[in-house]
């Protein structure tokens, strides 16, 4: 049995998607900076409100259903983002949940200068699912980097995360 994929605009993040997003970031109850030269995050990963306010170490603390609410607002509002810099492009369901939790974690920005999205606007899907291990850096540092052959202690996470978003892309294809 074949399948389709679909307009990525006809799609939203799945359920399964999200609480691997609540997994991965975790919960901290107060503003925190969860790598060495990062930007303040709370909740599940979040570095802004709704509004568009940055996450400041002064902000009082969160309950985790605050968080979860934040969390979720904030991926709808990076989803909308990423379909709208992917006009045309047709995505199967895993490939729109991954691209969503890239742009949650490197922002926009970073999305829409990636040779990921140029891949996908050309419909080089596997391309597009290689393009994710050049996100590899922290505040300039390598995250994929061993130190004696052992996982550094700076920031492994995001190097381990980008290689999870590679295997369900390639898994996808």
């Amino acid at each position: 049995m074949s399948r389709a994929r679909i307009l990525a605009a006809a799609l939203t993040v799945s359920a399964a998607a999200f609480a691997t997003w609540q997994a991965s970031e975790g919960f901290a109850p107060r503003p925190e900076i969860p790598t060495k030269g990062d930007v303040p995050t709370i909740g599940h990963g979040s570095t802004r409100y709704e509004d568009g306010t940055r996450v400041t170490m002064q902000d009082p603390p969160i309950t985790r259903e605050r968080a979860a609410v934040l969390a979720f607002n904030l991926m709808q509002q990076d989803c909308k983002q990423m379909v709208a810099a992917l006009p045309g492009v047709k995505l199967y369901q895993e490939e729109y949940d991954l691209y969503c939790d890239f742009v949650g974690q490197y922002g926009i920005g970073n999305f829409r200068a990636s040779s990921m999205r140029r891949e996908l606007l050309a419909g080089n899907y596997v391309a597009a699912c290689k393009a994710l291990l050049r996100y590899r850096f922290a505040a300039g540092y390598d995250c994929s980097t061993t130190i004696n052959g052992k996982p550094n202690k700076r920031c492994w996470g995001v190097w381990t995360r980008q290689l999870d978003r590679h295997n369900a892309c390639m898994a996808a294809q």
